[in-house]
């Protein structure tokens, strides 16, 4: 990644990609006290537009607020910011990485004494699990370790701390030869991915946690709305393993992995291992949608 070129934003301005460094003894770094956003640009008819920008810039300072940050910068400011990084890095599609973190002016837990820094780059990152999992699904292990706690970590928080255990969690599936991790809570009930909300589907009806230790998906929020508007109900509460290995269809959602099918867990078949009809008509859907061709939610694009 260092090796990109273009300009990232720093603290108001922009410098060369290259430049764009930190201290060895920045606080963030060995503190995970960071708060952090991914935004997808796509290319339109009207040109590269950023998806629920509004909401994904809210959702950082909600995070700010849950950590005790304090942002030295207004909402507008850090929109702008993203809506130029595009520009000046020449994007059609991007991914935009927004990220808070204290500096190196002290070192010790206590943040108190310490200076807020944001940063902004994007760059053009194709499918986060890649364009043929897009297209035909994914295999996943479920996680046996680290099991999440409601009471243990601010999950509603986009926190760069909270990603250790969705680390291990990936690392462990990967090592055992699946694309992904469905990570688990301390009563075995099912949680998210690594970095995606879960989805099931049985009975014609979409189930998926609810919000206690899952965060609040941009994209889960998406298909959602997307589901009413195919006249398919959403149910928003507790899943237990057996539902999963029985259900009729599954996939992951999130601004990286967007809607991604998952076709095995832990080497059971889910939908004879093929994307199911209402996980190809959500993923049709939504794709129209971000890049332009799906009217209703216009006001969900930014143009950049």
């Amino acid at each position: 990644m260092s090796d990109l070129e273009g300009q990232i934003w720093m603290d108001g301005s922009f410098c060369d990609w290259k430049d764009a460094k930190i201290h060895i003894l920045t606080h963030t770094l060995h503190y995970g006290t960071g708060v952090f956003e991914g935004v997808r640009a796509y290319e339109t008819e009207s040109g590269p537009a950023i998806f629920r920008l509004e909401d994904h810039t809210d959702r950082l300072y909600q995070s700010a607020d849950l950590v005790g940050m304090t942002l030295p910068f207004d909402k507008e400011t850090l929109m702008d910011a993203q809506r130029q990084s595009v520009k000046k890095n020449k994007l059609k599609n991007a991914y935009i990485r927004p990220l808070c973190f204290y500096g190196n002016e002290g070192m010790g837990l206590r943040a108190d004494n310490l200076k807020v820094h944001c940063s902004i780059a994007s760059w053009d990152w194709g499918p986060y699990l890649g364009a043929e999992k897009i297209l035909n699904g994914i295999r996943v292990k479920v996680s046996s370790f680290p099991k999440r706690d409601p009471e243990a970590m601010l999950y509603k928080a986009k926190a760069t701390g909270n990603y250790l255990n969705s680390m291990l969690a990936l690392q462990d599936a990967l090592n055992s030869g699946y694309d992904e991790a469905l990570i688990l809570g301390t009563d075995d009930s099912v949680n998210e991915g690594s970095g995606e909300n879960f989805f099931l589907i049985k009975n014609g009806k979409l189930v998926t946690p609810e919000l206690v230790t899952v965060l609040d998906g941009i994209t889960r929020k998406t298909i959602i709305k997307l589901a009413e508007d195919i006249g398919v109900e959403t149910i928003e509460r507790k899943i237990m393993l057996d539902e999963v290995f029985s259900c009729d269809e599954a996939f992951f959602t999130g601004t990286a992995a967007e809607i991604t099918p998952i076709i095995e867990i832990n080497d059971k078949n889910i939908a004879n291992a093929q994307p199911g009809p209402i996980t190809k008509k959500l993923q049709n859907n939504y794709f129209n949608l971000i890049r332009g061709k799906y009217n209703k939610y216009d006001n969900w694009l930014t143009i950049v």
